[in-house]
């Protein structure tokens, strides 16, 4: 079946999503360590992608854990220096895709107060014909529900999506639902994909 339309995860296959990195570089490596064993962040983070308020879960996870509320905290209070940089060149391919005339949809795990501050900083967030934000939604990936949800939306056939994500799992529930996937490992990767399906030139997928 030919692609109707090519979706687009947002954390590590547009912007750089590594908050270990930052608390490496604020508190060290160690106690970062330490941190992330003791309490579940990105549980923590799960919960804010399924819609929950940012600041609250954040402020109330750094209150059950008194010895390291003021990293905790971080996680709201420093959110832009956590995500990010942007990967030009998926950003470049992204817009090489649109301006092919090929829709380029956004299924992202992101909350509702994350993806209100990464707007302004990534203008490219804008920049998507349809975007399906796991907040808003109230639904998150890997389940179903949210790939269930963005079909019946846009319309189009489960064979004629192009998806790609960094995650296995994410793919594995796309997969299952009959939509066409490229596991991200990089943009080089994902050029190559979108130059074999005839979506893009090799000039333009530079």
């Amino acid at each position: 079946m030919s692609i109707e339309a090519v979706v687009f995860d947002i954390g590590n296959v547009l912007i750089e999503w590594q908050p270990e990195r930052h608390f490496d570089a604020v508190i060290g490596r160690e106690a970062r360590e330490r941190l992330f064993a003791e309490v579940d962040l990105h549980d923590m983070n799960d919960r804010i992608d399924r819609g929950h308020d940012f600041r609250a879960m954040v402020y109330e996870t750094a209150g059950a854990y008194p010895d390291w509320s003021d990293e905790i905290r971080l996680w709201h209070d420093s959110w832009l220096k956590l995500a990010g940089p942007e990967i030009p060149h998926s950003v470049r391919l992204l817009r090489a895709l649109r301006s092919g005339g090929t829709p380029v949809f956004a299924l992202s795990n992101f909350g509702i107060g994350t993806f209100a501050l990464a707007e302004p900083q990534w203008p490219f967030l804008g920049e998507f014909d349809r975007r399906y934000i796991s907040g808003h939604m109230g639904l998150a990936k890997p389940d179903a529900d949210i790939f269930a949800a963005m079909e019946a939306d846009c319309g189009i056939a489960p064979g004629a999506l192009l998806f790609t994500d960094d995650r296995t799992d994410n793919i594995a529930t796309a997969a299952a639902r009959g939509w066409q996937t490229h596991h991200f490992d990089g943009p080089e990767g994902w050029a190559r994909r979108l130059v074999a399906e005839g979506l893009l030139t090799e000039a333009a997928a530079r």
